[in-house]
């Protein structure tokens, strides 16, 4: 009942998730990001926590497969997890346990790692991973995994409708550079994900500069605001 895939940028180390599911608000509790670190989604029947504590083994020093491996061993509820990760170093790891929903796969590539559950057909995750490499490193991260996750869509997608999507970006700062969630929407979810992000594109570094230094940041355009 999820699809979703995690990436990076080689050339600013960048590194986010993009993901879609069938039920309400994917966003707060799938994907995880922390800067300089990684990027994970926890997905299946989804322990959130799983994201945090790969994260905390990366961020530690251990590599993307040791971190899941040992997360997952002391995860009593194992069967039912399926967790994929990227470090920003672009490497990848992945667990599916052996109650995944229904049609479950995994696809790899430079930079990238998709995987979902439930689908429509094994291909899903290797389209998502084909439409981010054809992108290009040029384009943004957001753009990539956005891109990718429309892919994934159009090759199938989950056996059922999806209803939430969510994009998570983290760059330098502590805080993610992009989040952005569609947490319902009866028709398209990842459609409108796509408009989100096309829309804060041009403003998002506006945002940076308005949280770094408020002095030299640009106007709100609202009443009051001079």
């Amino acid at each position: 009942m999820t699809f979703s895939l995690v990436g990076r940028c080689a050339r600013t180390r960048m590194v986010g998730v993009a993901i879609t599911t069938s039920s309400i608000a994917v966003g707060s509790r799938c994907p995880w990001v922390r800067a300089g670190v990684g990027a994970v989604a926890t997905q299946n029947v989804t322990l959130p926590s799983l994201g945090t504590d790969v994260l905390d083994r990366i961020g530690r020093g251990e590599t993307p497969e040791a971190a899941v491996r040992e997360v997952i061993a002391r995860e009593e509820n194992r069967a039912y997890r399926q967790i994929v990760a990227i470090d920003c170093d672009g490497r990848t790891a992945h667990f599916s346990g052996e109650r995944t929903l229904g049609t479950n796969a995994v696809a790899i590539g430079r930079d990238v790692i998709a995987a979902g559950n439930l689908l429509a057909n094994d291909g899903v995750p290797r389209a998502m991973v084909e439409a981010f490499e054809r992108a290009g490193e040029d384009a943004h991260l957001a753009e990539r995994l956005v891109t990718g996750l429309s892919a994934g869509l159009d090759r199938g997608g989950e056996e059922g409708p999806v209803h939430s999507a969510a994009l998570l970006v983290a760059s330098d700062l502590s805080w993610p550079l992009v989040d952005l969630r569609v947490d319902w929407d009866e028709e398209d979810p990842v459609a409108r994900l796509r408009e989100l992000w096309r829309a804060y594109e041009p403003e998002m570094m506006d945002y940076v500069t308005r949280a770094l230094n408020p002095s030299a940041a640009p106007s709100y355009g609202v009443p009051g605001d001079e």
